[in-house]
C-alpha cells in the first residue's frame, strides 16, 4: 500500500520538479569529478611525500624521516641561502635532499671547514661533521650550490663534489617544509647580515 502511494506521488511531480533533480544529480557527478581531478593531479604536483634515505643531512633529518615538500613556490620565487629543497640529481639517478648554500653567481668556498659565500662566512643551523675544504666556486647562472648538513667527508653526494658539483634550477623539486616523522620543523633561512 505505501508503495503504491509512493509511486503515485512520483507521478504527480511536475516535469520540471524531475528536470531540477536531474541537473542536482548531473552537479553532484561533475563535483565528485573535481575532486578526483585534484586529488589525482593537483595535490602531487603541489605537494609531495619524501623518505630520508641515509644520513647526509644528519643533524636535520634522520635515515627514515618522512618529509612534507611544497612544489609551488620554485616556479614563483627563487630559493634562499638555507632553505631545505629536495633535487632531482640526474648524474645520480635519484631525488636528493640538500641546503641550499649557493645562488646564481655567488662564489662558495671552504676553508678549515667553513663555508663562505662571497667571501662572507655562514652563520650554521645546524650541522654535524667537518667538511674538506673546497676551492672557491662561481655558481653558474641558473644553478645553486647544495650541500648536505652531514659535512663529514663521504657522507653526502652534494655540490663539494666535482663529480656532481652546481645544481641546476630545473632539476629544483621542491622545498622541504617540515618532518613528518617525526614531527620537527625546518630552520629558517639563514641570513647573511647576522
Amino acid at each position: 500500500m505505501e508503495n503504491s502511494l509512493q509511486s503515485n506521488v512520483n507521478k504527480n511531480k511536475p516535469k520540471e520538479q524531475h528536470a531540477n533533480e536531474r541537473k542536482g544529480s548531473l552537479m553532484e557527478w561533475i563535483r565528485f569529478g573535481l575532486f578526483l581531478l585534484i586529488l589525482v593531479i593537483v595535490i602531487p604536483n603541489c605537494i609531495g611525500l619524501t623518505s630520508v634515505s641515509g644520513y647526509s643531512m644528519m643533524p636535520t633529518f634522520q635515515d627514515g624521516n618522512l618529509v612534507l615538500e611544497e612544489k609551488v613556490s620554485k616556479y614563483l620565487t627563487e630559493p634562499k641561502i638555507g632553505d631545505v629543497v629536495t633535487v632531482n640529481e640526474p648524474k645520480q639517478g635519484y631525488k636528493i635532499i640538500k641546503r641550499v648554500l649557493g645562488l646564481p653567481g655567488d662564489t662558495v668556498e671552504i676553508k678549515d671547514g667553513i663555508i663562505y659565500v662571497n667571501q662572507t662566512p655562514i652563520p650554521e643551523i645546524s650541522t654535524e661533521g667537518v667538511s674538506v675544504d673546497v676551492a672557491a666556486v662561481k655558481v653558474p647562472e641558473d644553478h645553486l650550490f647544495v650541500v648536505g648538513d652531514n659535512r663529514a667527508p663521504g657522507e653526502s653526494i652534494d655540490s663539494r663534489d666535482p663529480s656532481v658539483g652546481p645544481i641546476h634550477m630545473d632539476n629544483l623539486e621542491g622545498h622541504v617544509m617540515f618532518s613528518l616523522k617525526p614531527f620537527k620543523s625546518i630552520p629558517q633561512p639563514i641570513s647573511l647580515d647576522e
